[in-house]
């Protein structure tokens, strides 16, 4: 009598198929390993400018809307930044916003150029020290005495630049 299905060998991978799939694959993950290394880097520097960019257009529409000058604070040593209404301005409902910047990045602030007018020195003059200040005034214009470039780095190579726009309007990033 025959069966109506027939018979078949089973195969299967034997211990040592498997064992020389998952040396191959740890060869290849550690070839690739430091190139995803510095991808993941890259995405941290790009994400924190981002970051830092959207803060600056946060600050300058709530002085619009909120008719209050809005001070973006940078803290290089501290790796902190943020976002507040400017000292005697304070608004009773208003937020404060701060940043920490990852431990793998360095900030840099550049001031370049520009007239120091007896007005901007003395907003020079009473800032602390350690931390400088981007003020967003409430018609939506950059303070003279802000600066002109922040460097965000991470290494000896890569570089993303914020840079007030030509216009004196705005930030924007640019990668030298």
């Amino acid at each position: 009598m025959k069966t109506a299905f027939p018979t078949s060998q089973q195969t299967a991978f034997t211990l040592i198929e498997l064992t020389l799939v998952l040396c191959l694959l740890a060869v290849i993950f550690s070839v690739m390993l430091p190139r995803m290394k510095g991808f993941f880097q890259a995405r941290t520097l790009d994400s924190e400018a981002q970051r830092f960019l959207g803060l600056t257009h946060l600050g300058q529409s709530r002085a619009i809307s909120d008719g209050v000058p809005m001070v973006l604070w940078i803290n290089p040593q501290g790796r902190t930044y943020g976002l507040e209404p400017q000292a005697g301005y304070g608004a009773p409902n208003a937020s404060v916003e701060q940043v920490t910047v990852d431990p793998t990045l360095r900030m840099r602030i550049e001031m370049t150029g520009g007239l120091m007018t007896q007005s901007n020195l003395w907003t020079q003059i009473r800032k602390p020290s350690n931390r400088m200040e981007i003020r967003f005034l409430p018609d939506g214009t950059i303070a003279e005495s802000s600066p002109n470039r922040i460097s965000i780095s991470q290494g000896p190579q890569d570089t993303l630049w914020i840079t007030e726009a030509t216009n004196h309007l705005r930030y924007e990033i640019h990668r030298e």
